[in-house]
């Protein structure tokens, strides 16, 4: 199993060589937390994350 990175651009966690939000390989194997968006439309906290895409997230960079 592939260890989960964070990408410093989006924050998506993923696995992988490139960011598969925002295509970047700018990437930290460390962060705190996790949260997991299903609707970021009406999510507060996608909207306080500025996210916009379904996806797992890190919370920290």
């Amino acid at each position: 199993m592939a260890k989960e990175k964070a990408c410093k651009n989006c924050k998506r966690i993923y696995e992988g060589d490139i960011c598969p939000v925002c295509e970047g390989k700018n990437t930290s194997d460390t962060f705190k937390g996790k949260v997991e968006i299903v609707s970021p439309e009406i999510s507060e906290l996608a909207k306080h994350l500025k996210i916009n895409k379904k996806g797992i997230y890190a919370i920290k960079l």
